[in-house]
């Protein structure tokens, strides 16, 4: 409660104001208040007090004084600067970063063979559209086995899955289990960019 009276009499005090300078004074500017002084002060005695411990140090130098800065700094226009110095490399370095950018390209050079292995492995070696590099050859001995021939029945599958190469199920096959995976178009053509997209980049690491 006494915190409340002490607040309630100071808002029907009298405004405190700082006196100006006076009129026959303006000539010198404004006038300095307290809390400018104190900042003024303040850094005259720190200015003086760092000018004596420059002083101090200067006398209590010891002329014989040495350390191995003193052979890289030089003083140019009252400032101290550091010489740069060029770094020297021996043969036996030169030597060393040699062999060691070799293993370095060896390194990468076994690791791109590795990831073009394992993509060819993923890929089972297709080409881009989806056939066979090399060509399957039948052998007959007339040329009416040649005439009669007929591709999907000799490999025992569908006709429509004669130009696969991969993933061929027999006639059998699929008149006894269900067909598994992805049956829709748009899970297909999802598959088939995403080949699209490892064969480009097992191209890339093979050229």
């Amino acid at each position: 409660m006494a915190a409340a009276f002490r607040k309630a009499a100071k808002s029907r005090q009298r405004e405190h104001r700082e006196r100006s300078q006076p009129g026959f004074r303006k000539h010198l500017g404004l006038l300095e208040k307290k809390k400018d002084y104190k900042l003024r002060a303040d850094d005259y005695r720190k200015k003086q007090e760092y000018l004596r411990a420059l002083r101090k140090k200067a006398l209590e130098k010891n002329p014989d004084e040495f350390y191995y800065k003193m052979t890289r700094v030089k003083l140019q226009d009252g400032v101290h600067v550091i010489k740069q110095t060029k770094e020297e490399v021996t043969p036996e370095q030169l030597k060393l970063m040699r062999t060691q950018d070799v293993k370095y390209i060896e390194m990468k050079r076994v690791a791109e063979a590795k990831k073009i292995e394992r993509l060819k492995s993923e890929l089972h070696l297709l080409d881009f559209q989806g056939k066979q590099q090399n060509k399957h050859v039948f052998f007959f001995d007339t040329k009416k086995q040649v005439e009669q021939f007929d591709v999907a029945t000799h490999l025992q599958t569908a006709p429509e899955l004669v130009d696969r190469v991969f993933n061929r199920p027999r006639i059998e096959t699929l008149q006894k289990e269900k067909v598994k995976g992805v049956t829709h178009q748009t899970g297909l053509k999802r598959i088939a960019k995403e080949r699209q997209k490892q064969y480009n980049c097992l191209t890339q690491r093979i050229e």
